[in-house]
């Protein structure tokens, strides 16, 4: 797990200074190593830069540095992430004639890349994001795993005589510290993302400009920047069932894939909220392990969101050597500023993962799995209950508005008393009148469950001209692909395609990402996998979601040994007190910001609306949850953080 940066463009001082700034606006992702390499100029004096900050995993020593170049082929790569089949594609290029200096991954890919060209791209199992210089051809080859795990931003010059044509790095922060970027203007699409879903879906980014490769997809460039290829390596397959696919075979795939990702020369530890997907994280990685495994909780004094007690039985029923962290009030308001420094782009998710990752990196660890993953393969969401439901309903919608919709209204005007009639309520069952009108279009209710707003009140907050950025609260190239693999699915497979796009690729992949790496920790979801999800995807509806919302198969994989009765609760996910917190703790601060018109007006928002959202959430408005306001605050804090306006 590191930190890459690269701009092509000609080799002067000007590049190789932006170049050095990315890398130490990146020092937190690798601080054991770091380095810079250029090729050789052309004709016009241009070429590539690669930089690199390294955080040692495999093969500690210098042979494992970056950028790194291979002695036979001449190739040249800067590589963040995991390879986890690296030992079997170790063995097949032995078995071509090849011999390694070092006993890493990054060695292997980089002579598979040499000998085989981008097509080896395919061949990589694990979570990654690379560029490879070509110096024969003069080509850069920059690739991004199947899933999204690893991000990388790609920012192409406006200007023709600025000297440089693309540059990329692993995070957004370090292109906004290269200063190749000029004065950076806020995107209106990603303002109107960050309301509706209070996070900036891609493939665009909250600058204007700047955009994420897509997962699953390799980008070849010339010397000069010019697109050569743009091709799909993995994509989400076609759905077809197969009623051979039985929970045997699951279970070997999924027990190797776990053990694939113990692969470390580093202390390693596992995230147990209590739940079944970290609790079969750290069973598997128990069975697999000589050694005793570390796992870490996070703990809290209010005791309706500690989960720690029953993390504690868990832990002791499986054998692992257990850590509690406790968080409290005092400790999370005390280091917010640090906390909120780490969000990469504006979300209002991550900082559990941001406190969890700094503790377990200040007891001495540098890997440590996480149970990301599970519910959006196994079915384990409401969605998978409510949006088939609201689909059949909306198919029938003749009747409905005349009876659940007048219960909506009644609602409404009961909402808007007790608020003082400042914000509408936005609850699921004010919703209703619109996931009507949307009928039979899954994404769109699935979009609508989701949103933080109601569309009315969405176009409140929005300043004008940002209103009517988005379609449903998603960029139309994402909007496409999604409808694209979900066509000709079941509703249920089609949710999990849904989850695994947005809910989990745009979101919670991305914010764990740049929270663990803030604290140099590298986080591994061995559910997140193509070959497990390609496996699980090919089991019939009922054995792989019912019954709905239990994740019966996996936990029967994954929990054996473990008596089912610790795992007998309702599903709750792993949140902060965040109510009770910005009530008290942080209710300052955001009152500073949210009714500052000079700070709220720059970002594309209405200061007026903002207020008024802000005055609701304090007066206990109907459906005014903590994550309305706290998105709203942190999307202004990022921008102004950041220097990023409209």
């Amino acid at each position: 797990m590191c930190g890459i940066a690269g701009i092509i463009g000609r080799l002067d001082e000007s590049n190789r200074a932006a170049l050095q700034r990315m890398n130490h606006a990146m020092i937190h992702r690798g601080p054991d190593a770091g380095g810079v390499w250029c090729s050789t100029p052309d004709d016009r004096g241009w070429g590539v830069l690669l930089g690199h900050r390294r955080l040692s995993i495999l093969d500690l020593s210098a042979a494992g540095d970056q950028p790194m170049v291979d002695p036979v082929t001449g190739h040249v790569i800067v590589f963040n992430g995991e390879i986890y089949n690296f030992g079997d594609l170790r063995r097949r290029l032995e078995a071509e004639g090849q011999q390694f200096q070092s006993t890493g991954d990054t060695v292997v890919m980089l002579r598979a890349l040499g000998l085989h060209g981008p097509s080896a791209v395919s061949w990589l199992r694990g979570m990654f994001a690379f560029a490879s210089w070509n110096p024969k051809q003069r080509r850069l080859l920059l690739a991004r795993d199947a899933l999204g795990i690893k991000p990388l931003y790609l920012a192409r010059s406006p200007n023709p005589d600025a000297g440089w044509s693309i540059a990329f790095a692993s995070e957004l922060r370090a292109l906004l510290a290269s200063g190749l970027l000029g004065t950076p203007r806020l995107d209106p699409q990603a303002v109107a993302s960050g309301v509706w879903n209070g996070f900036v879906v891609g493939p665009g980014t909250a600058v204007k400009g700047v955009n994420l490769l897509w997962p699953g997809r390799f980008l070849e460039l010339d010397g000069a920047g010019n697109e050569m290829r743009n091709e799909e390596f993995w994509h989400i397959p076609d759905y077809a069932p197969d009623s051979t696919m039985g929970e045997d075979e699951l279970a070997i795939i999924l027990e190797e894939g776990l053990r694939l990702h113990l692969a470390s020369d580093v202390p390693l530890a596992v995230f147990l909220s209590g739940g079944v997907d970290s609790s079969v994280m750290a069973n598997l990685a128990q069975r697999a392990a000589q050694n005793p495994v570390h796992t870490f909780t996070l703990a809290f004094e209010e005791q309706e969101f500690n989960e720690a007690p029953i993390a504690r039985r868990i832990a002791a029923a499986i054998g692992t050597q257990h850590h509690e962290v406790v968080l409290t009030e005092g400790r999370f308001v005390a280091n917010l500023e640090a906390a909120l420094d780490s969000l990469d782009q504006p979300t209002f998710d991550g900082l559990n993962a941001y406190y969890m990752s700094h503790a377990i990196r200040n007891a001495g660890f540098t890997v440590a799995l996480s149970g990301t993953g599970g519910d959006e393969l196994f079915g384990g969401y409401t969605s998978y209950r409510d949006l088939p439901v609201l689909q059949r309903c909306s198919q029938r919608a003749a009747w409905i508005p005349r009876g659940l919709q007048v219960a909506a209204a009644k609602l409404a005007t009961s909402g808007l008393r007790r608020s003082g009639g400042t914000v509408q309520p936005q609850t699921r069952w004010a919703k209703l009148p619109e996931m009507v009108r949307h009928g039979d279009d899954l994404l769109a209710l699935y979009q609508l469950a989701y949103a933080l707003f109601l569309p009315g009140f969405q176009q409140e907050l929005l300043a004008p001209g940002f209103a009517e950025a988005l379609a449903d609260g998603l960029p139309s190239a994402m909007r496409e692909r999604i409808v694209a693999e979900t066509q000709h699915r079941t509703p249920l497979s089609a949710i999990s395609v849904m989850e695994q796009r947005l809910f989990l690729g745009e979101r919670l992949l991305r914010d764990n990402d740049a929270a663990s790496m803030a604290s140099s920790l590298e986080q591994r979801v061995p559910l997140v996998d193509q070959v497990l999800f390609e496996s699980v995807d090919r089991l019939k509806d009922r054995a792989r979601y019912q019954p709905l919302g239990r994740k019966a198969m996996l936990r029967r994989i994954g929990l054996r040994g473990l008596d089912p009765a610790l795992f007998e609760r309702p599903k709750s996910g792993f949140e902060l007190p965040f109510d009770r917190w910005i009530r008290r703790g942080l209710k300052d601060a955001m009152d500073q910001t949210l009714r500052d018109p000079q700070a709220i007006a720059p970002v594309g928002l209405d200061p007026v609306a903002v207020e008024r959202l802000w005055r609701a959430f304090l007066d206990g408005a109907p459906g005014m949850y903590w994550s309305r306001v706290w998105s709203v605050y942190v999307f202004i804090r990022w921008c102004h953080r950041n220097r990023v306006f409209r």
